[in-house]
């Protein structure tokens, strides 16, 4: 038998791309599956965009780009990050990635020697425990449950931090809750963070440009952390360009070059085309992203209303990103027939075998008894997928 290292055995499987797999093959069997596991904008990328990159194919941008990426398109991101964060940056500041996910796994596995600590609010983004996994650090969870909506407290954030505390990682808006740290919130954890200079805050803002509250603060905003503080974005979910692969870093000078070299030895520079793209985004008309957050709004709206109907289901209401985060406790026990629902793997199994929905265990996430649905969908799949649910929930006695 051919090895397989152990950094690679010891790494759990994406849940979210195991769940849209399934649904996926259910659908190639002809069944009418409605995806709501996916973290992606259903929208088209904007057509400045689009023609941003057969421009620059027309141009010849078509040979290796910039380890961090094209010095045009860091000013871009620079000027972008001052115009909506009042944060300044130079380019050298700055590393594009091949997507965030990049991006974030750069600065984890540029930072973290074996040991080292990394605190990490849940629920949270499934891929962020097996990065420090892949850095052989040791992560620490801190639970926040809806009653708190998904945030965790300075006193929780304090009790977690130990001498072993290297990066404190935040999210917000969060995948998977769509909770958004106020400005007060934020200052609360700033207070204990400011404290402790040896701790990096890491700070995965990509659903930045998603967010229902009419104000939006970045971490890197605190004079108090910002010389330690690593922001995460990128044009994925703000211009719906997720199949283009553009992140980026932003942060202190030694651990952007710390990145540009890692980057340099594995993948080298992102896309030379989206890169163009990126750039049209970022320096192009923005309504495009106002017009999208608009509909997510709206969807947001009409599914927390729906779920709100379904006795059992406990919901709060997000203010960013694309996703709901019901608590389903209250269905353990229950069963269809000889089909016993025990947990929240077995209710999302359910769904997608009965009612042909397909979400994500709250477990991915770290926090068990809660599913994941992504309204990142039409409203007519949204108001038909929360119809199947609550009709399979029913049968469950």
């Amino acid at each position: 038998m051919l090895q397989i290292s152990q950094r690679i055995l010891s790494l759990a499987q994406s849940q979210t791309l195991a769940m849209s797999q399934r649904s996926q093959e259910l659908r190639a069997q002809g069944v009418d599956v409605i995806n709501l596991s996916v973290g992606e904008p259903d929208f088209h990328t904007p057509s400045f965009i689009k023609d941003a990159a057969k421009q620059a194919i027309d141009d010849n941008f078509t040979f290796y780009s910039p380890v961090p990426g094209y010095l045009s398109l860091r000013k871009a991101i620079a000027d972008n990050l001052l115009a909506t964060n009042g944060v300044a940056y130079k380019p050298e500041q700055i590393v594009v990635s091949g997507g965030a996910k990049q991006a974030l796994c750069n600065v984890i596995l540029s930072t973290i020697n074996p040991g080292d600590e990394v605190v990490i609010p849940t629920p949270a983004w499934v891929s962020y425990v097996e990065m420090v996994k892949l850095a052989e650090g040791v992560t620490v969870t801190v639970p926040a449950a809806i009653e708190q909506d998904f945030k965790i407290t300075p006193a929780q954030l304090r009790e977690a931090i130990t001498p072993r505390t290297r990066i404190v990682l935040m999210c917000s808006p969060s995948n998977p809750t769509g909770s958004v740290y106020s400005h007060d919130e934020l200052q609360g954890l700033v207070d204990v963070l400011k404290e402790f200079p040896q701790i990096i805050v890491l700070s995965d803002e990509i659903y930045q440009h998603i967010n229902f509250t009419g104000s939006y603060t970045s971490m890197a905003s605190f004079p108090e952390i910002a010389d330690r503080t690593v922001v995460i974005n990128g044009v994925s979910k703000a211009y719906a360009m997720t199949g283009w692969r553009i992140g980026f870093m932003a942060g202190p000078v030694e651990i952007a070059k710390a990145c540009t070299k890692l980057q340099g030895q594995y993948t080298s520079g992102a896309s030379s085309i989206a890169q163009k793209a990126a750039e049209a985004a970022y320096t192009g008309p923005q309504d495009c992203v106002g017009e999208m957050c608009a509909a997510f709004r709206r969807r947001r709206d009409l599914v927390v209303s729906l779920a709100r109907e379904i006795p059992g289901l406990k919901v709060n209401e997000p203010q960013g990103a694309f996703y709901l985060f019901p608590e389903v406790s209250g269905y353990f026990g229950k069963h269809n027939g000889d089909r016993v629902i025990n947990n929240a793997s077995d209710l999302a199994m359910y769904l997608l075998d009965v009612a042909h929905v397909a979400t994500v265990d709250g477990a991915a996430f770290c926090l068990p008894g809660y599913i994941r649905l992504s309204y990142a969908t039409s409203d007519d799949n949204i108001r038909e997928a929360m119809r199947r649910i609550a009709s399979a929930l029913a049968e469950l006695k």
